[in-house]
């Protein structure tokens, strides 16, 4: 869906966000961003459709009037039927009676089709609690929901007590009150959240929004938070940050947060409040692989996509030089490209995560991922694997020269920029000296010894070696691994692999494993926060 934002101040023309699915509308205390957001709910009309925790628990007997509300849609039920009392005080206490009233809706439209209709085959109807009822247990493995004489019941495996909602935390209210509350949304709703983090511990947030999203994929999602660390973790995000507000204009002063540049000082000092690590990638929020994979995977870290590798590596440097003023770590992540073993070991000094795999799209293409994948769809995983083996392999056979040749010219590349910093005293010396760069580097020889290496990967079909060596941006498409896995293209496969990860399974952890694999690096080390593990250490 398209969204329109407000007036910005000075009559710069109006931001349409296009086909928008998530926006976070993020700013300090005072910056204008709720009226921000309430303007924007307004210019959404009849789409419009708000959700508040806060408000949903302890405002009593106050309603929300938008049309389609949980409250008029309750107001509604109470009006027409005779099932429900009009006692809720509270938008979850009504939200729960009206999930109760449409299971009885439903079962007893079901029990007439079998008496009345003598319809046989008539199935169970699949309700809205149902689905309440399994993502709850999705978020809360330990706990499960049960119906007892048309009310809900909580309980956990850990013990036989069982409890009404009433006696649920304020997370559990709110993690309910989500779930439920998404449902009753219009079609193709944009769906205003107040503070998504409130009351959530940050263990819980990203699982329960990447669930609740999931639940509905025809709704564009606007949240408004103070929470960076939030914003970051929500994928395929349109991240406005609202600086100021004209109350006179009715106009804000705001920019869509750039990731492709570097960060300002003021973003900087906004990421400060993530408390959490930060892990600056390769690639833009809108368009690359890197920063919808990486969130998924280095979970405990907030990651920060700022385009260029070099400007990841100047950023984690910079970063980490002022730890002694912020007091958080960080990292960075570069793709491998044509990297020797020296280079990545020498960015892995300097806090940079490279991974063994040439480029992003390899890690896609890793065995324990396509396997995994495979599995998940219920496919043949030795069949889809090997297979994928096979294409790659003889990709790589057939551009193997050329491949030596790539990596020839990154190494004489770098050795000449090395060799030539350094002071001359006339231009015969520079000039005898670059004449002398050709003898030392000896590009031929280099060449020769890259086609014997990677002779040797295509003979003894080592699959690891082709994928550390091999770049190539078309072998995800080539190799036909989404097709083999049941996907129609590159992107679905790409959907597929997130969608694992969100789901966050079995699965997931697999899929997790075979990548921290592929960096050198322990799942542990990758989740722990780093100053928690300094800490253990000693």
């Amino acid at each position: 869906m398209d969204i329109t934002l407000p007036k910005r101040i000075g009559g710069t023309e109006a931001i349409t966000l296009e086909n928008a699915h998530q926006i976070t509308v993020i700013g300090a205390n005072g910056s204008g961003k709720t009226r921000f957001c309430r303007k924007l709910l307004q210019m959404c009309g009849d789409k419009a459709y708000k959700l508040s925790a806060l408000k949903a628990i302890f405002a009593e007997n106050e309603k929300n009037e938008l049309k389609g509300s949980i409250d008029m849609l309750f107001e509604e039920a109470t009006s027409t039927g005779h099932i429900l009392k009009s006692a809720a005080t509270s938008e979850f206490d009504r939200l729960m009676f009206l999930l109760l009233h449409d299971e009885f809706i439903d079962l007893i439209e079901y029990k007439a089709d079998i008496i009345l209709k003598d319809d046989k085959s008539a199935s169970v109807p699949k309700t809205k609690l149902d689905d309440v009822v399994k993502k709850w247990q999705e978020v809360f493995p330990k706990n499960k929901i049960l119906r007892d004489g048309g009310k809900l019941i909580f309980t956990s495996i850990d013990t036989d007590q069982t409890y009404s909602s009433f006696r649920l935390s304020d997370g559990e209210k709110t993690v309910l009150y989500y779930i439920g509350a998404v449902l009753y949304a219009m079609p193709e709703a944009v769906i205003f959240v107040d503070d998504p983090e409130t009351f959530l511990h940050h263990s819980i947030m990203q699982a329960l929004w990447n669930a609740v999203e999931e639940m509905r994929p025809d709704c564009t999602f606007i949240y408004n938070t103070h929470d960076i660390e939030f914003a970051a973790s929500r994928i395929d995000n349109k991240c406005v940050w609202v600086k100021n507000f004209d109350g006179e204009q009715m106009a804000w002063d705001y920019d869509l947060v750039n990731p492709g540049e570097s960060f300002s000082d003021e973003l900087y000092f906004d990421l400060l409040g993530s408390r959490k690590p930060i892990l600056f990638v390769e690639g833009d929020e809108l368009h690359s692989i890197d920063s919808k994979l990486y969130p998924l995977i280095f979970t405990d870290y907030t990651v920060k996509p700022l385009g260029s590798c070099n400007k990841v590596i100047e950023a984690t440097r910079s970063f980490n030089e002022l730890k002694d003023f912020h007091h958080l770590d960080s990292h960075g992540i570069v793709d491998r490209d044509r990297r020797t073993d020296e280079e990545v070991q020498y960015l892995r000094d300097k806090k940079i995560f490279v991974p063994n795999v040439a480029e992003i799209e390899n890690i896609l293409m890793l065995e324990g991922v396509i396997r995994t994948v495979a599995r998940h769809y219920r496919k043949d995983e030795n069949r889809v694997f090997m297979k994928v083996k096979g294409a790659v392999l003889n990709m790589f056979r057939s551009a193997l020269r050329q491949q030596a040749l790539e990596h020839v010219r990154h190494r004489v590349k770098r050795n000449v920029e090395m060799r030539i910093d350094k002071r001359f005293q006339n231009i015969n010396a520079l000039e005898e000296h670059m004449t002398d760069l050709v003898r030392e580097i000896n590009p031929h020889g280099m060449y020769e010894e890259l086609c014997r290496r990677f002779h040797e990967y295509e003979r003894s079909n080592d699959y690891a070696g082709v994928l550390k060596v091999f770049n190539e941006k078309s072998m995800l498409p080539d190799s036909n691994v989404a097709q083999l896995c049941g996907m129609n293209s590159k992107e679905g496969y790409i959907r597929a692999v997130l969608n694992i990860l969100k789901e966050d399974g079995r699965d997931a952890v697999s899929i997790r494993k075979a990548i921290m694999t592929a960096f050198g690096i322990r799942e542990e080390e990758a989740l722990i926060d780093p100053e928690t593990k300094e800490k253990e250490d000693k």
